[in-house]
């Protein structure tokens, strides 16, 4: 399973890069997470609650961050393992700052098993892309709470009352919001278009008949009453 994207922070890089790394912000704003702590330099250990579709559950893990460029980029590993299964992946993370804000993009690759695994491929893309999207979100609000610090004061994500973590009912939300987007492209749009003009050509059609048929059986009636007279 690959994932690849980007997100746009109204921020200067300096204020992102470290808030990318931050135990405390990153558990406020990854869905389901319950607990992220620092285990050793560039390594933590966390515990994930995620549904996707009928599998739900918890998922022990580590996240490990390599190959890093301050304030440029970073490569990330990661370990997870619960009862619906296991969760293996890699990822690369990109900073450019520009004109004041930060791009962000990413890419990576997942391998998933158990009863996770069982769910279905595009199920499972469409989950991971809700949770990254999610958690995107979730840090711009994190970022923007930092930019509105005045001068000389200091952060802190605790203080500062970050926005919870998206619960499960916005999670598949935002499942169903990414499948969504991801059948209505522009050839599903215009399947989509054809199969509504004949549904409604198919209505008027049977409203039609039915009314043809209501009204010779009116007719009919009609005629027997004036007979009986």
């Amino acid at each position: 399973m690959k994932v690849e994207g980007s997100y746009t922070f109204a921020a200067p890089q300096e204020i992102v890069w470290p808030m990318l790394q931050d135990p405390v912000v990153l558990a406020n704003i990854m869905p389901g997470c319950e607990a992220l702590e620092v285990v050793s330099e560039n390594e933590f250990e966390g515990v994930l609650k995620i549904k996707v579709g009928p599998v739900q559950g918890k998922f022990n893990g580590t996240v490990q961050l390599n190959d890093i460029v301050a304030p440029d980029s970073f490569a990330i590993l990661v370990n997870g393992r619960g009862a619906p299964g296991f969760v293996k992946g890699t990822g690369d993370l990109h900073l450019i700052e520009e004109n004041g804000s930060t791009i962000l993009t990413y890419e990576g690759d997942a391998q998933v098993g158990g009863r996770l695994a069982s769910v279905g491929q595009r199920l499972l893309e469409t989950s991971a892309r809700a949770i990254i999207r999610q958690s995107l979100e979730g840090l711009d609000q994190q970022i923007q709470a930092r930019m509105a610090v005045p001068e000389g004061e200091e952060y802190s994500p605790e203080t500062v009352g970050p926005p919870p973590p998206p619960s499960q009912v916005a999670f598949a939300k935002g499942v169903a919001q990414n499948m969504w987007e991801d059948y209505m492209t522009e050839e599903n749009r215009g399947l989509l278009l054809n199969r509504l003009l004949l549904a409604a050509g198919a209505v008027i059609a049977i409203s039609v008949i039915a009314n043809w048929f209501a009204n010779k059986v009116a007719n009919k009636v009609a005629r027997q009453l004036k007979d009986q007279r």
